[in-house]
């Protein structure tokens, strides 16, 4: 593994001045040109306090966490298409707080209980003060409940391709969960235990050198709970590293790692082979003892340019400075570290860092990768540029003053357009977009308009969705009649920050090509075609135009989604509730409107009488229209994942071999009525390898021949009903099967006996929405 050092920049080399003043704009209405935030319903209430410093964590795969007293809220968006309601579509769950309490080991029973009973009576008032005051060491004084932090990790962690959730408990518990089904939340593995385990088989003793003293002494004993004592941790990006086989053969596996930072400054790194299914596979990796003395906030540092890429780790302190600690990691091709941590901020002036936040940047000027490091020190804003060229490393840090009167509470930034947000408690909130100007660079100040229904409000936390499409505020009621409220109520309020145009642009654009991972896109475009019941014109000549220059399924999945969506609008409303009584104000007005009615007149009654059919006719014609546009988007993307299906299955049977995947049926099936060259050739490669043989499923009950008649559903001889899977198209004969997350179709879960390529058909996603497919 290299290691890159950190010189001196180059004397000819031009210097970069950093302006420190903030630049304020001329208009400070507008997030963005041509739209004004709006308000989304609905507005989630939290039924218990809010906890932590940082209680608002939004996912990549869309979904809100937020810590209370009681449990970890979660808030996960949908964007359902089988609803013409125009609010959010949010699932909630929770994981609740462990009602058992956290026991530290820091040494053998009998040593504990006679150092607790030495310490409780030391003649010393300072010592004994000290140990009786302390909740982790004396949580009989009173342990606080409630969740102090969550962090999530990248997409694509767990068995469905999303996000693990690491949770931290007032308590000093640091768990981690995953979401395997749709309401459900599973403990992977507690970390706090497991960490506690490894440290007993090395006698407690520190990184590279063993320790002599015992639990008597009292700076003994303070060190083996703060060395177990979690403050923060954080999840690093994905790596892929080569793994050797027992066959002696190399595959890349990927992995991702989980940083804790302790109280006494030490970094405990954890790793995760992916997909992390196991919580027993859960690897220590590495102690990085950083000597901070009070740490605050962590945050990873990561540089990546064209094959190259590093990492640290950044540690602010409440006493003021912040630094990068380097990671060394072995396997991870065109992997390098630095020699040496990286000071961004050296002077001790009690001003706590809070609020890290990292994002990478292009130097206009140098033409290299650079790093723009963000944080929050009391009421300033402190931003760190690091640019890495030839030269080494430079690197330049100031303030921001004047965005708050108050300490900032919350800062977030905008992944996307590289916006940062940050807010006080007094419910100002601020746009800070930086910006370079040659050497130079400044910061654009907006104001984010304080919506009526918001004014007043104290601001707990904010943060912005994946994609940018909404920020989300956690609030409270402030002074009522010049008086604190005596019950507060908590709640988690929507607010867009882009328009459904720039998010139709952004979806038409997408590099992931997948609609799950822009989801909060994809909800301002569903929340426009429902308020104005069509789909725009220009959106519409886009997309044709992006499918005749490439007829990709991404580009027909958003045709069927807009489709789909405009169809809500056009479906004829439910009848009431025939079972409710009605009020007898309603039926009084309603006899008297029947009684207008037949005053009206004959001309009138045959008037209303020739407009009606008219209108029904028109609205089922515009109904059939967009059915048979859904069943042509739905047809086209079945054929094509058929097409895909049937070349797996060439590239990976023998001859005469059995799939259990019904390639007769799935080859008649494309045979029929289209004109596609493509498949008539893989149809000729799949019938000379199978050498006229053909392998019929079977009914698991009746052992009857299940003939593919449907692509959704299968029937044997006998009666007997099975749905098919989307991905593999077999029957799905178990009790157990997954549904798609929208609720779109049915896919089986692997079997033991399958072959890995059946596998790893399996792990595809949903085929109409890009969606997981969940176990329910």
């Amino acid at each position: 593994m290299a290691a890159a050092s950190l010189p001196k920049a180059a004397k000819d080399e031009p210097q970069i001045m950093i302006k420190t003043e903030p630049e304020y704009a001329d208009n400070h209405d507008l997030l963005t040109a041509g739209h004004v935030p709006t308000k989304r319903d609905p507005v989630v209430p939290l039924t218990s306090p809010v906890s932590g410093q940082q209680p608002l964590a939004w996912s990549p795969d869309h979904r809100l966490s937020v810590c209370t007293a009681s449990s970890l809220s979660v808030m996960e968006q949908l964007c359902d298409v089988h609803s013409n309601k125009q609010h959010l579509m949010l699932l909630r769950t929770s994981i609740p707080v462990p009602a058992e309490p956290v026991k530290m080991r820091v040494g053998p029973s009998a040593e504990l209980a006679e150092a607790m009973k030495k310490f409780s009576t030391h003649p010393d008032l300072t010592l004994r003060q000290a140990f009786l005051t302390d909740r982790v060491i004396h949580p009989s004084v009173g342990s606080h409940k409630g969740i102090k932090y969550a962090s999530w990790s990248p997409l694509g962690c767990d068995a469905t391709g999303r996000c693990l959730l690491a949770c931290l408990t007032l308590e000093n518990r640091l768990t981690i969960h995953h979401n395997s089904k749709r309401l459900e939340w599973n403990l992977l593995v507690d970390l706090t235990q497991k960490y506690g385990e490894l440290l007993i088989e090395r006698g407690y003793a520190k990184k590279d050198r063993p320790t002599e003293a015992n639990l008597l002494d009292f700076e003994e004993f303070q060190r083996r709970f703060r060395m177990q004592t979690p403050v923060r941790m954080e999840w690093s990006s994905t790596y892929t590293f080569k793994q050797v086989q027992p066959d002696n053969t190399c595959v890349d596996v990927e992995m991702v790692l989980l940083a804790v930072l302790m109280e006494n400054g030490d970094l405990v790194l954890w790793k995760f082979l992916l997909p992390f299914t196991d919580g027993e596979d859960v690897l220590f990796l590495d102690l990085i003892e950083s000597g901070v003395t009070r740490p605050s906030d962590l945050a990873w540092w990561e540089y990546k340019y064209e094959d190259r890429q590093m990492s640290g780790l950044i540690i602010g302190s409440e006493e003021g400075p912040l630094k990068i600690f380097p990671v060394p990691l072995k396997s991870v091709k065109g992997y390098f570290t630095l020699r040496h941590p990286v000071i961004l901020w050296k002077e001790c002036d009690n001003i706590a860092v809070d609020n890290i936040r990292c994002v990478p940047l292009m130097h206009p000027v140098h033409k290299a990768s650079c790093s723009l490091i963000v944080a929050s020190r009391g009421c300033y804003i402190f931003w760190c540029l690091l640019v890495v060229s030839t030269a080494g490393m430079n690197v330049f840090n100031s303030h921001i003053a004047g965005l708050h009167s108050l300490s900032v509470v919350s800062l977030t930034v905008d992944r996307q357009s590289m916006d940062f947000y940050c807010c006080s408690m007094d419910g100002w909130i601020k746009k800070l977009t930086p910006m370079f100007q040659g050497n130079s660079l400044t910061f654009k100040q907006e104001d984010m308009p304080r919506l009526e229904n918001l004014t007043g409000r104290r601001i707990h936390g904010i943060a912005v969705s994946p994609n940018g499409a909404y920020i989300a505020l956690l609030s409270t009621q402030g002074f009522v009649g010049k008086h604190h409220p005596i019950n507060r109520t908590y709640q988690v309020h929507f607010v867009t920050l882009k328009s459904a145009e720039a998010a139709t642009e952004l979806l038409l654009k997408s590099p992931s090509q997948n609609l799950y991972k822009m989801m909060d896109l994809l909800d301002l475009v569903r929340w426009h075609v429902l308020k104005s019941s069509c789909i725009p014109m220009w959106l519409q000549e886009a997309l044709d135009q992006k499918l005749q220059e490439a007829d990709v399924p991404y580009l027909w999945r958003f045709q069927l989604f807009l489709v789909r969506v405009l169809y809500q609008t056009v479906q004829s409303p439910r009848g009431s509730n025939i079972w409710k009584p009605q009020p007898r104000e309603a039926q009084i007005a309603e006899g008297n409107a029947e009684e207008g009615v037949r005053e009206e007149g004959e001309a009138a009654q045959t008037g209303a009488c020739e407009c009606g059919p008219v209108k029904q006719v028109k609205e089922e014609e515009q109904r059939a229209t967009l059915q048979a546009s859904i069943h042509a988007a739905e047809a086209h993307l079945l054929r094509e994942n058929m097409k895909k299906v049937l070349g797996v299955v060439y590239l990976n049977t023998s001859v005469g071999q059995n799939t259990s995947i019904p390639t007769c049926g799935l080859m008649e099936y494309l045979s029929r009525g289209v004109n596609d060259r493509a498949s008539e050739v893989l149809i000729g490669h799949i019938k000379n390898k199978m050498n006229k043989q053909a392998f019929s499923e079977r009914c698991a009950l009746c052992q009857a021949v299940l003939p593919f008649t449907d692509h959704k559903d299968a029937t044997c001889g006998n009666g007997h009903l099975w749905h098919r899977c989307v991905l593999s198209y077999q029957a799905c004969q178990t009790l157990t099967f997954r549904r798609c997350l929208l609720l779109d179709s049915i896919a089986r879960l692997p079997e033991p006996e399958d072959p890995e390529w059946i596998k790893k058909i399996l792990q595809a996603p949903c085929m109409l929405c890009d969606s997981p497919l969940m176990e329910n």
